[in-house]
């Protein structure tokens, strides 16, 4: 059996990478509830047999599914933008489900809670990537509102800086949630607008400009 995080060769590698997916549409279709190391072979048309070869369990297949789909929505961004403002607005819209791939993407990071909330390793995971992505959007917020505060101090810049990072986070995150529970309620051009509006109460400026 290949141990988990083990290196591996090219092929052992797209076979993992295969099982990952499998994963990915099991969470999607069925959700943690429905996730196993059976109905992942199921999906890939394969015995069971073929999953434990690569994974010990279900944890390890999960962990290394989610930290996959964190790597490729890390890469996969869907637009570019010039620094400043227009990057913030892209990094923000590239959270939010705007079309089926990120759809998909944000319905099984939402089934991943439930894992999450019954496993402190995957809670802390989880906790990590938040933060992660947090820190990617104050590092942002920065390069956005750095020559508007000149007559604050460094500390009180700092401070608002996270402040207002906090505030699109947890608000993108939250409009994500109901986007993907509520579809018809946030279509994608809503789901824009709102960020839009978010902007341009948190930093003054609406992100389309």
């Amino acid at each position: 059996m290949t141990e988990p995080g083990a290196p591996t060769n090219p092929r052992q590698q797209q076979r993992r990478e295969e099982l990952a997916a499998a994963v990915w549409r099991v969470l999607d279709g069925a959700g943690f509830a429905g996730l196993s190391m059976r109905a992942v072979a199921a999906e890939m048309g394969a015995s069971t047999g073929v999953v434990t070869h690569y994974f010990a369990g279900k944890r390890d297949l999960t962990t290394f599914a989610l930290e996959l789909l964190a790597d490729h929505s890390a890469a996969c961004t869907r637009r570019n933008a010039a620094p400043g403002l227009p990057a913030l607005r892209a990094a923000l819209l590239d959270m939010l489900p705007l079309d089926a791939q990120s759809r998909t993407a944000n319905r099984i990071w939402i089934s991943s809670w439930d894992a999450a909330l019954a496993d402190a390793g995957h809670a802390a995971d989880h906790a990590q990537r938040y933060r992660a992505s947090r820190s990617r959007v104050r590092d942002l917020v920065a390069a956005t509102v750095e020559d508007e505060d000149e007559d604050e101090d460094e500390g009180q810049d700092a401070g608002r800086v996270d402040e207002r990072a906090e505030v699109l986070h947890a608000a993108v995150l939250g409009l994500a949630v109901q986007a993907v529970l509520d579809p018809a309620g946030y279509p994608a051009e809503r789901q824009v607008l709102l960020v839009d509006e978010l902007l341009l109460g948190t930093v003054g400026r609406p992100g389309h400009s």
